[in-house]
């Protein structure tokens, strides 16, 4: 479903010059195209967001999962993407479509975490249901359903030329297959704590979690090769640079730091990130990495450096409005991402809001809106508007799957009604 304000606005203390701002909840899952020009997340909200990397801006957000989205994944000629989460299901996605091409049921709990193989014919699953599955994405149909692990699997990777998958789980292990047949070719052990995440360079593979030591093994078997010792705290997420050579690992604090692969030396500390670091994504050259963060944003950091990339994207004709230390303009900024002021700016994730002072519910042009929105009987004023952030949107428009967001500062909404008062007139 859609709602009238599809990625919701956000609380006036979000900083202004933040790079991806949409999610009503933590940022579960990153991942982006193989040109770099597009990025998917998936968040606690239930949404997928399917932004555009340069323009900061969100193109859609889809809403099919019936719970929070926790895996995402691009094929390797971008001309689709998969999503799964905790309904159990993956759905598949055109790029451009508002529905999903094709739904994948198998799995009997959360799909947590996803891969593609690297020719783009199969893909391999995680699910707290104990099962590692595997999809013929030709047919979208399950091939495979890989059992070994004790307990739920939080991780799954191909190996190199997805001749193997390899997952790692809760009882601590990480389990070598064939891609094939799916019949188990090594355990790798060793960890003897949960392990949450999974990375895989040549032969070699990393996993980490609860005791927040990165373990690096053989993918052949035997005990790991060596440790680093990348947080105080459980490790939550890894990724490896598309040269193998650099390790992230993100804490469950927000700390992530950058590893040399080979070694084992630490590389960089990255700071910034508030709350856990759910989901890492480096981009296809390697040059920035994306991290989806318990503060429901994905910020971006250059990895030469560490620095977070803060300077915002263009500003779009019709939002000139934005510019200032106007407390209301502060209050909207977070809804950039998905929204526009002007008369000429059309609508985006979201419908645009020229002209929402007046206008009846699930009514601006051109926007595909869902039945419950189109069929509600309100008017949006200064009031109603107000309202919705005062009791929320689960509330004030029951049947949405909008985020559940209110501005509890009545200062702050008093604020953004001004603002879009002036903002949003007909000219």
């Amino acid at each position: 479903m859609r709602t009238l304000f599809a990625a919701a606005i956000l609380f006036a203390s979000l900083p202004a010059a933040a790079q991806y701002v949409g999610h009503g909840g933590p940022v579960r899952a990153v991942t982006l195209s193989p040109d770099g020009t597009a990025m998917v997340t998936g968040g606690f909200d239930q949404s997928v967001i399917r932004w555009d990397v340069a323009r900061r801006t969100a193109e859609a957000v889809l809403r099919r999962h019936e719970g929070a989205v926790s895996a995402a994944a691009f094929l390797p000629d971008g001309t689709a993407f998969l999503t799964g989460g905790e309904d159990g299901t993956v759905l598949l996605w055109s790029p451009a479509a508002a529905d999903p091409l094709a739904t994948l049921r198998g799995h009997a709990g959360p799909v947590v975490d996803l891969a593609v193989a690297p020719d783009g014919r199969s893909a391999a699953t995680a699910a707290w249901d104990g099962t590692v599955r595997l999809w013929d994405l030709a047919t979208r149909t399950e091939r495979l359903a890989l059992r070994g692990h004790v307990g739920n699997v939080n991780a799954v990777r191909f190996g190199p030329g997805g001749a193997t998958v390899l997952s790692a789980g809760q009882d601590g292990s990480v389990r070598v297959w064939a891609a094939d047949d799916g019949r188990p070719m090594a355990a790798l052990t060793g960890a003897g704590l949960p392990l949450n995440a999974v990375a895989v360079v040549g032969e070699e593979v990393a996993a980490a979690g609860a005791d927040g030591t990165v373990r690096i093994w053989s993918r052949t078997g035997g005990p790991p090769l060596r440790e680093i010792r990348a947080a105080r705290v459980p490790v939550l997420s890894l990724a490896a640079s598309p040269d193998g050579r650099l390790l992230a690992a993100g804490g469950i604090d927000g700390s992530i730091g950058l590893w040399d692969w080979a070694d084992g030396r630490e590389v960089r500390r990255i700071g910034g990130v508030r709350g856990p670091s759910w989901s890492l994504a480096f981009a296809p050259d390697g040059r920035s990495l994306f991290i989806g963060g318990g503060d429901r944003q994905v910020r971006r950091f250059v990895v030469a450096t560490g620095e977070e990339i803060t300077a915002p994207g263009p500003r779009p004709a019709g939002d000139e409005a934005m510019a200032g230390d106007d407390p209301g303009a502060r209050v909207y900024r977070a809804c950039v991402a998905c929204h526009t002021l002007g008369p000429d700016d059309g609508n985006r994730a979201g419908p645009t809001l020229h002209g929402i002072f007046g206008r009846r519910i699930g009514s601006a042009p051109g926007y595909p809106y869902s039945d419950a929105l189109r069929s509600m009987d309100i008017v949006w004023t200064p009031e109603t508007v107000a309202e919705l952030f005062t009791v929320g949107p689960d509330v004030y428009t029951p049947g949405t799957k909008m985020p559940v967001q209110v501005i509890g500062d009545p200062e702050d909404r008093a604020a953004l009604m001004r603002f879009l008062e002036r903002a949003t007139a007909p000219r």
